[in-house]
Formats: C-alpha cells, sequence, structure tokens
C-alpha cells in the first residue's frame, strides 16, 4: 500500500471511528490494540495486519472492503455490482507484504472472491473465526492452513473449504509466491 492508500485507509478508519462516537482508546480496547498502533493506521503511518484490519472492521461494524470502497478506481457503470475489471480491483496491502485484491464484491451480496498474494513465510497473525465459510484454490506456490486442530498442506492446484466459525490461521512457508483465490460468504473482508 502506497503513501495514498494508507492516507485513504486511516482516513476512513477515523472517520468512521468519530461517526460512531468511539474514542481511540475505546477502538484500540475493543480490538485489543494498543492506542498508538491504531493512530499510526489512522494518520497514514503504518500499514495494518490482516487480523487488525479484521478486528478494527468487525468493532466497527463494517467489512474491511468498506474501508476502500471509494479508492478504486472509476468502474463502468454497466458494469457496477456484475464485473470487476482487472484495472478496476481494490488492493489491500499489509504490513508483511500480503496483497488482497477483490474480484467480486457488491454490496448486498452474500458473496465475495479474492486472490490473495502470499511472498514466502508470511502467515496470518493468529488463529481467529467469524461467521460463515470460506473455499479456495492455490493457483501459485504452496500454503498451509491449520482449521481448529488440524493442519494441511497444499500445493498449486488443490483446493480447500471449512467453516469460518472454526478457529483458523494460514500462510505460505514455501520458498516462492503463493497465489491463492479465496469464496467467502458472507463477506468478511
Amino acid at each position: 500500500m502506497g503513501v495514498a492508500e494508507n492516507q485513504f485507509l486511516g482516513f476512513r478508519i477515523r472517520s468512521l471511528r468519530k461517526s460512531k462516537k468511539i474514542t481511540l482508546a475505546n477502538l484500540a480496547q475493543m480490538c485489543d490494540l494498543s492506542i498508538g498502533y491504531i493512530s499510526q493506521l489512522e494518520r497514514g503511518l503504518a500499514q495494518p495486519s490482516i487480523n487488525a484490519l479484521i478486528n478494527i472492521a468487525q468493532q466497527l461494524g463494517v467489512t474491511v472492503q468498506w474501508f476502500f470502497a471509494s479508492s478504486a478506481q472509476i468502474v463502468n457503470a454497466a458494469d457496477k455490482g456484475y464485473v470487476v475489471r482487472a484495472d478496476c480491483r481494490t488492493r489491500v496491502e499489509y504490513e508483511n507484504g500480503i496483497v488482497d485484491e477483490f474480484m467480486a464484491f457488491a454490496e448486498n451480496r452474500q458473496l465475495e472472491m479474492l486472490v490473495s498474494h502470499f511472498p514466502p513465510n508470511t502467515f496470518s497473525d493468529k488463529q481467529y473465526a467469524h461467521e460463515g465459510e470460506e473455499a479456495g484454490l492455490v493457483m501459485q506456490g504452496e500454503f498451509e492452513i491449520w482449521v481448529g486442530e488440524r493442519h494441511f498442506q497444499l500445493k498449486e492446484g488443490d483446493s480447500f473449504s471449512f467453516l469460518s466459525t472454526q478457529p483458523h490461521r494460514y500462510g505460505n512457508t514455501g520458498k516462492e509466491l503463493a497465489k491463492i483465490l479465496w469464496v467467502i460468504t458472507p463477506p468478511t473482508y
């Protein structure tokens, strides 16, 4: 995420937090994050971790994509709600180099699709759970998923699915970029 994207994200977090009359200290406590970290995010001085941004979004009552919704390029009116052009994808870059590209998302829908790019040796912070279901396809590289007590090692062409209510974590232990196609319902990102 470049400086402009960091500042846009920070502006959206701060604006939503203030509109809900939540103090910085309250949001930090709700998310189990430091006040300084959230302050840095709001000022565009830091990139979030996946778990931190999901947690902030949940506590503020939105999806992660909401923070970036109006930062995407202008969408052709005929495409809106049906087609996402390659040059109009919303991209979210996290602190450890993981990138999510939103492939399909429309307001008031129950499904979202994204492609995640995991550099070598990058992982989600810790196990987390939320409502819904997830499925995915390893498009490139190697990928590992932990669902509850179970651990799966996947390679290109392998697919997976699980209930999101089960604590889960994932990452790339390989030596090259891993590219994962995710389908999530209902939208949580």
